[in-house]
């Protein structure tokens, strides 16, 4: 009987030992498979949480998309039942000059702060938005990463008081000319106007931008008698930069890449396109410089690791 009882016992102990080791890779089995789920799921709600934003941000993009239809709609009609009439940039500025009919500028300060036209009234209907709190730092990211690094065109916000500013200066029944940096938002602040009472109001097509900056004939001989020589612009222009220019910034000014600096070039000749093959070189440099500093510090970070 001993001579059976230890096989038996090694067996039992053997079955024991299997038992033990089947139960501990059925646990094993078990916690990797909740692991695994719990990886899964989390991945899950992850992409859930990408897919609800990237869908937000769409809704967003469609919204601002209809909003802008609808308004150019309007601001169609505006113009096409006569309740907004439209002036060229030259015609605004033979009624400035000429009948001293004021000029309603509704650029951002960012604009005006560059060129603005001479005894014209600024009131901006959008303007910069400095301020820095929870709220708009991720608009000012935002706007900086889809591009506002290019273009420089910062972070804008409706002024609330745009009405009440402008009945300070002008009455309703005022024959007033809108204009601002390319005609949109000129259109936005005559809308505004007009369902504020606003009756006599006029649109400058195209925006400041259209206006020429070259050399003009004179009015007419009587205009000259009466009237003395105007400006050699469509308006008579202020500020460091012509009107043109106003509405650019960024990268893309500084290295001449914009529409108003390539027409410039073509006129200026091959001496301005020269500065700005100099910046973009200049940048090249540094750029090249930078990354080279870069891989240096990292090799003396290496070194100081391994040593």
């Amino acid at each position: 009987m001993e001579t059976l009882s230890l096989p038996i016992k090694t067996l039992i102990n053997n079955s024991s030992a299997n038992c033990i080791s089947l139960s501990s890779t059925s646990n094993y089995a078990s916690l990797s498979s909740l692991q695994l789920r719990s990886s899964f799921t989390t991945r899950t709600l992850n992409l859930k949480r990408v897919v609800r934003v990237q869908a937000e941000s769409e809704d967003n993009e469609l919204k601002q998309m209809r909003d802008m239809a609808a308004a150019r709609k309007r601001w169609e009609a505006l113009i096409r039942d006569g309740k907004v009439k439209v002036l060229t940039p030259k015609e605004a500025g033979y009624a400035v000059q000429l009948s001293n009919k004021p000029l309603l500028d509704v650029r951002p300060s960012n604009e005006h702060n560059k060129a603005w036209v001479r005894a014209s009234t600024w009131i901006p209907i959008f303007d910069v938005d400095n301020r820095l709190d929870a709220a708009t730092i991720p608009r000012k990211v935002s706007n900086f990463v889809m591009g506002g690094w290019w273009s420089g065109i910062p972070t804008l916000t409706y002024d609330s008081q745009f009405l009440a500013k402008v009945a300070e200066k002008f009455s309703q029944d005022t024959e007033l000319i809108v204009a601002c940096q390319k005609g949109l938002r000129s259109l936005a602040a005559c809308e505004l106007l007009y369902n504020a009472g606003y009756q006599n109001l006029f649109w400058v097509q195209g925006g400041l931008e259209a206006a020429e900056d070259q050399a003009c004939f004179l009015i007419s001989v009587f205009c000259d008698f009466y009237y003395g020589l105007f400006s050699s612009n469509d308006l008579a222009v202020e500020g460091p930069v012509p009107l043109k220019f106003a509405g650019i910034g960024g990268v893309s000014e500084f290295l001449g890449w914009t529409d108003q600096q390539r027409a410039a070039g073509a006129k200026e000749g091959w001496g301005y396109r020269l500065v700005f093959s100099a910046r973009l070189l200049g940048v090249i440099i540094a750029a090249d410089a930078l990354y080279i500093g870069a891989q240096q510090i990292g090799r003396y970070l290496q070194d100081i690791r391994t040593h």
